[in-house]
Protein backbone atom coordinates (compact mmCIF):
# COMPACT_ATOMS: atom_id res chain seq x y z
CA UNK A 1 0.00 0.00 0.00
CA UNK A 2 1.32 3.36 -1.16
CA UNK A 3 0.54 6.74 1.58
CA UNK A 4 0.52 10.09 0.17
CA UNK A 5 2.18 13.12 1.83
CA UNK A 6 -0.71 13.76 4.59
CA UNK A 7 -1.52 10.02 5.04
CA UNK A 8 1.77 9.43 5.41
CA UNK A 9 1.97 12.49 8.06
CA UNK A 10 -0.67 11.40 10.13
CA UNK A 11 0.65 8.07 10.17
CA UNK A 12 3.33 9.65 11.47
CA UNK A 13 1.90 11.63 14.36
CA UNK A 14 -0.36 8.80 14.79
CA UNK A 15 2.76 6.36 15.54
CA UNK A 16 4.66 8.87 17.77
CA UNK A 17 1.47 9.32 19.78
CA UNK A 18 0.69 12.67 18.98
CA UNK A 19 -2.44 14.40 19.01
CA UNK A 20 -4.09 17.04 17.48
CA UNK A 21 -6.23 19.06 19.19
CA UNK A 22 -7.96 21.95 17.11
CA UNK A 23 -8.75 24.72 19.52
CA UNK A 24 -11.93 27.31 19.72
CA UNK A 25 -12.10 29.51 17.49
CA UNK A 26 -10.77 33.14 18.10
CA UNK A 27 -13.11 35.33 20.37
CA UNK A 28 -14.13 38.48 19.58
CA UNK A 29 -11.94 41.41 18.92
CA UNK A 30 -11.28 43.52 21.76
CA UNK A 31 -11.19 47.41 22.04
CA UNK A 32 -8.66 49.24 20.95
CA UNK A 33 -6.31 50.17 23.68
CA UNK A 34 -4.70 54.06 23.77
CA UNK A 35 -0.80 53.22 25.51
CA UNK A 36 0.12 56.40 26.95
CA UNK A 37 3.11 57.86 27.75
CA UNK A 38 4.72 57.43 31.48
CA UNK A 39 6.45 59.64 33.16
CA UNK A 40 10.10 57.63 31.79
CA UNK A 41 8.70 59.17 28.26
CA UNK A 42 7.66 54.82 27.61
CA UNK A 43 4.55 53.66 26.00
CA UNK A 44 4.02 50.35 28.40
CA UNK A 45 1.48 47.78 27.80
CA UNK A 46 0.78 44.11 28.31
CA UNK A 47 -0.78 41.81 25.31
CA UNK A 48 -1.92 38.23 26.22
CA UNK A 49 -1.18 35.46 23.45
CA UNK A 50 -3.36 33.10 23.00
CA UNK A 51 -5.06 29.77 21.27
CA UNK A 52 -5.21 32.35 17.60
CA UNK A 53 -5.48 35.95 19.38
CA UNK A 54 -3.94 38.70 20.95
CA UNK A 55 -5.49 40.38 24.01
CA UNK A 56 -6.02 43.41 23.41
CA UNK A 57 -5.66 43.41 19.58
CA UNK A 58 -5.32 46.89 18.19
CA UNK A 59 -2.90 49.10 20.05
CA UNK A 60 -2.94 53.06 19.63
CA UNK A 61 0.59 54.93 20.51
CA UNK A 62 2.24 57.97 19.42
CA UNK A 63 5.27 58.18 16.60
CA UNK A 64 8.41 58.96 18.24
CA UNK A 65 7.88 57.95 21.87
CA UNK A 66 9.28 53.73 22.48
CA UNK A 67 6.91 51.14 23.07
CA UNK A 68 7.44 48.47 25.88
CA UNK A 69 5.25 45.85 24.83
CA UNK A 70 5.23 42.64 27.65
CA UNK A 71 3.89 39.67 25.46
CA UNK A 72 2.70 36.35 27.49
CA UNK A 73 1.96 33.36 26.28
CA UNK A 74 -0.82 31.61 28.52
CA UNK A 75 -1.24 28.36 26.21
CA UNK A 76 0.23 25.72 27.11
CA UNK A 77 1.80 23.56 24.26
CA UNK A 78 1.49 25.98 20.92
CA UNK A 79 4.30 28.49 20.81
CA UNK A 80 3.18 32.17 18.92
CA UNK A 81 5.16 34.99 17.62
CA UNK A 82 4.54 38.53 17.36
CA UNK A 83 5.25 40.29 14.01
CA UNK A 84 4.69 43.80 12.68
CA UNK A 85 6.08 44.70 9.49
CA UNK A 86 6.05 47.78 7.24
CA UNK A 87 6.26 47.08 4.09
CA UNK A 88 7.90 50.58 3.43
CA UNK A 89 10.69 49.37 5.89
CA UNK A 90 10.03 51.98 8.70
CA UNK A 91 8.62 49.49 11.41
CA UNK A 92 9.60 45.61 11.74
CA UNK A 93 9.24 43.97 14.58
CA UNK A 94 9.05 40.04 14.90
CA UNK A 95 9.69 38.42 18.62
CA UNK A 96 8.90 34.34 19.17
CA UNK A 97 7.46 33.60 22.30
CA UNK A 98 6.89 30.33 23.68
CA UNK A 99 4.19 28.68 25.40
CA UNK A 100 3.53 29.33 28.76
CA UNK A 101 6.46 32.11 28.68
CA UNK A 102 7.08 36.31 28.65
CA UNK A 103 8.76 38.01 26.85
CA UNK A 104 9.42 42.02 26.67
CA UNK A 105 9.88 43.91 23.52
CA UNK A 106 11.37 47.52 22.93
CA UNK A 107 10.77 49.34 19.46
CA UNK A 108 10.25 52.88 18.26
CA UNK A 109 7.38 53.94 15.30
CA UNK A 110 9.36 56.68 13.71
CA UNK A 111 6.38 57.04 11.19
CA UNK A 112 2.49 57.26 11.66
CA UNK A 113 0.67 54.58 10.11
CA UNK A 114 -1.67 51.46 10.54
CA UNK A 115 0.42 48.22 11.08
CA UNK A 116 -0.81 44.70 10.75
CA UNK A 117 0.34 42.46 13.77
CA UNK A 118 0.31 38.80 13.58
CA UNK A 119 1.33 35.29 14.17
CA UNK A 120 2.64 32.91 11.21
CA UNK A 121 3.89 30.17 12.91
CA UNK A 122 1.40 26.73 12.06
CA UNK A 123 1.94 23.48 11.66
CA UNK A 124 1.80 21.44 8.33
CA UNK A 125 -0.66 20.95 6.87
CA UNK A 126 -2.54 23.15 8.98
CA UNK A 127 -3.40 26.91 8.09
CA UNK A 128 -1.27 29.13 10.26
CA UNK A 129 -2.29 31.46 13.05
CA UNK A 130 -2.58 34.43 11.33
CA UNK A 131 -5.59 32.57 9.01
CA UNK A 132 -7.16 31.29 12.15
CA UNK A 133 -7.58 34.73 13.40
CA UNK A 134 -4.44 35.60 14.61
CA UNK A 135 -3.80 39.61 14.12
CA UNK A 136 -4.46 42.82 15.26
CA UNK A 137 -3.30 46.11 14.42
CA UNK A 138 -0.75 48.93 15.92
CA UNK A 139 -2.30 52.40 15.05
CA UNK A 140 0.77 54.75 15.26
CA UNK A 141 -0.13 58.57 15.47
Amino acid sequence: MRLTHISAAVWLLISVGVTIVYAAEPSQPSPSVVISVAEDGMQRATITLDSYSYSPNHLIVETGKPVELMLTSVTTLIPHNFIIKDPAGNLSVEQDVSAGKTVIIRFTPTQPGIFPIYCDKRLWPLPSHRDKGMEGTLEVR
